[in-house]
C-alpha cells in the first residue's frame, strides 16, 4: 500500500505527540518525535552548562549529540547519546528553556538535518512546530492542530501535577503562554500554519474522535 509523510504541527500541549503516536500505531509508521528531538538538545546544554548565546559553544556541542527512538513497553522512547532520557526531558526544568534553544539556527538546522534523513523512506508520522513548513513543505498531509489555553494548561498541568505536586496551574497557563510568543515570534521557523494544512482544534474532542478525523484525511490522501 502506498505509504505517505503526515505533518502534524501545532501549540504546546495541544496532544500533537499524543495524535502522532496513535496515528502511527494505526498505521504502522514510523513516529518521529521531533520537539523531544529539541528537548534532547536542551538537557544536554543544560547538563553541560552550555551558553546557548554563545554559537561556537552550541556548534561544538551539537557534534557531542546522538539522538535515536526506541519503542519499549512504556512506549516511544527518547534516547540521548544511547541513554534513556524520556521522562527527564518532560520535567520543568526542560520545559522552561526549550523553545530558547529551538530559536537557535544552528540546532534548527542539525535537528531538520536528522528529520528529513528519516522521512526520505515515507510512512513516517511527524508532530512539531515546523514540520509542514520547513521539515517537510510537500508532505502528502499536513494537520495543524490546537486548543484553547484553558484546555492546554488543563491537560499539561495535569501531567506535571503527578511529578511536580507544587506546581500551580497559574505557572503552568504562563509558561505556555511564554513559549507560545516565543515559537510564533521566533527569526527562524516561527510557529505558523502551513496555506495547505487543515485545521483541527480538539478542545471539544476526544482522542479517539481526533484519530479517526485525521485517518479519514490520511485515507484520502492514499486514494488521490
Amino acid at each position: 500500500m502506498k505509504k505517505i509523510v503526515v505533518a502534524i504541527d501545532g501549540h504546546s500541549s495541544c496532544g500533537k505527540s499524543t495524535l502522532a503516536k496513535a496515528l502511527a500505531k494505526e498505521l504502522t509508521y514510523i513516529y518521529v518525535d521531533s520537539g523531544a528531538m529539541y528537548r534532547a538538545c536542551t538537557l544536554y546544554f543544560l547538563n553541560h552548562q552550555i551558553d546557548i548565546n554563545d554559537i561556537n559553544a552550541v556548534q561544538s556541542a551539537l557534534q557531542h549529540i546522538h539522538i535515536s527512538f526506541q519503542v519499549n513497553t512504556q512506549g516511544n522512547q527518547t534516547y540521548l547519546n544511547e541513554q534513556n532520557v524520556e521522562e527527564e526531558i518532560r520535567g520543568m526544568r526542560v520545559s522552561t528553556h526549550v523553545s530558547a534553544v529551538a530559536t537557535i539556527p544552528e540546532v534548527r538546522r542539525a535537528m531538520v538535518k536528522i528529520q528529513q534523513a528519516l522521512g526520505k523512506q515515507k510512512g513516517i508520522v511527524m508532530d512539531g512546530r515546523d514540520i509542514g513548513t520547513v521539515v517537510f513543505p510537500n508532505a502528502a498531509l499536513k494537520i495543524f492542530l490546537t486548543a484553547s489555553i484553558e484546555e492546554r494548561t488543563k491537560r499539561r498541568y495535569k501531567e506535571l501535577k503527578v511529578k511536580n505536586p507544587s506546581i500551580t496551574f497559574e505557572a503552568v497557563q504562563k509558561n505556555l503562554q511564554e513559549r507560545d510568543h516565543i515559537d510564533s515570534t521566533r527569526a527562524d521557523s516561527p510557529l505558523k500554519q502551513a496555506e495547505d494544512a487543515v485545521l483541527i482544534d480538539n478542545t471539544d474532542l476526544s482522542r479517539a474522535q481526533q484519530l479517526q478525523m485525521v485517518v479519514n484525511l490520511v485515507q484520502e490522501r492514499i486514494n488521490i
